[in-house]
C-alpha cells in the first residue's frame, strides 16, 4: 500500500471512530463511565470502545501487523512483547483526563513500528479535524499538506515542561536550572496536541518524563520528519520498545535541541 493510500485509509478510520465512539460521549459521560486507572490517570467507556473499533479497522488495513493498544496493554502487560514485532501502536484517546473533564485537547494517536522504530505515525484531533501524518524518511504533513517545523520566534523560547511524572528532586532541578531560560507555558496533558505545537510555531521546546510508546511514537516521528528534533536527552533515538526508559526532548529545531540537552545533561544528580 502506498503512503498516500495508507494515510487515506487511516484518516477514514479515525474519522469513523471519532464520530461513532468518541464525540458521542464527549461532555456526556456519566460518572460510572469514568474509572481511575492509576494515580492521576483515568479511562472511560469511550477509550475502550474506540480501541476495539481501531483494532478491528487497522486489522483490515494491514492485517499482518500485531496490535499494541494502550488499554489492552494495561489489562495484559504481555501485549507489550509485540513491540519488538512489526506492529500498530494505538492510543484510542490521548488526553483522557481532558476528555473526561469535558474539555480539549484530546486526540487519537496511531503508529506503525518495526524492530522498535516508528516508520509511520498519525495524530488526529477530532474537534479541529487536524490530521498530522509522518513517514520515516518521507516528511510530515498536516491535513495532507507538507509541513516544516518552525520556532515561535520568541525570546526567550517557549517551553512546555511536564512535571507530572518527575520526582520531587527532578522537578526542583528543572525549575531551578532549566525553567529560567525559557518562557514556560502550561502543558496540554495531550501528546496529540503537544507535538503539533512544536511544529506549528506555538512551542519551541518540550520535556517529557514518561515516554510510553502510544503517547510518543507518532509524535517523535512527526517532529523529526518536519525538521525539528525529538530524541533522548543524550541524543539517542527514541525507540518504542524501551518501555521503562524515562526522559525525552522535543524541539522545533536541532539548535534548540542541542541547547536544551546541554542544560539537561548538566543537571545535578
Amino acid at each position: 500500500m502506498s503512503e498516500a493510500a495508507l494515510d487515506r485509509a487511516v484518516l477514514s478510520l479515525l474519522q469513523d471512530v471519532s464520530q461513532r465512539a468518541i464525540l458521542p460521549y464527549y461532555q456526556q459521560l456519566a460518572h460510572d463511565q469514568i474509572e481511575a486507572k492509576a494515580a492521576d490517570d483515568v479511562v472511560t467507556v469511550a477509550d475502550r470502545i474506540a480501541e476495539e473499533m481501531l483494532a478491528e479497522g487497522l486489522a483490515k488495513i494491514l492485517p499482518d501487523l500485531a496490535i499494541v493498544g494502550e488499554e489492552a496493554a494495561h489489562a495484559d502487560p504481555s501485549v507489550l512483547d509485540r513491540l519488538t514485532q512489526t506492529c500498530w501502536i494505538v492510543d484510542p484517546i490521548d488526553g483522557t483526563n481532558n476528555y473526561a473533564a469535558g474539555k480539549p485537547p484530546f486526540g487519537i494517536i496511531l503508529a506503525i513500528a518495526e524492530a522498535g522504530v516508528a516508520h509511520a505515525g498519525w495524530l488526529y484531533d477530532p474537534l479541529q479535524q487536524r490530521f498530522c501524518a509522518a513517514h520515516l524518511g518521507r516528511g510530515a504533513t498536516v491535513n495532507g499538506v507538507a509541513t516544516s517545523a518552525r520556532s515561535s520566534g520568541e525570546s526567550p523560547p517557549v517551553a512546555a515542561i511536564s512535571f507530572v511524572f518527575a520526582d520531587p528532586a527532578r522537578r526542583a532541578a528543572l525549575q531551578q536550572h532549566i525553567a529560567p531560560h525559557y518562557r514556560l507555558v502550561d502543558i496540554p496533558r495531550c501528546a496529540a496536541e503537544q507535538y503539533p505545537r512544536l511544529v506549528l510555531g506555538e512551542n519551541d521546546v518540550s520535556i517529557f518524563e514518561r515516554t510510553l510508546p502510544w503517547d510518543h511514537a507518532a509524535g517523535v516521528l512527526f517532529v523529526n520528519e518536519a525538521g525539528g528534533m525529538a530524541a533522548r536527552p543524550d541524543g539517542s533515538p527514541y525507540r518504542v520498545d524501551e518501555i521503562d526508559r524515562k526522559g525525552l526532548i522535543g524541539t522545533a529545531s536541532p539548535a534548540l535541541f542541542e541547547e536544551l540537552a546541554g542544560r539537561l545533561n548538566e543537571l545535578p544528580g
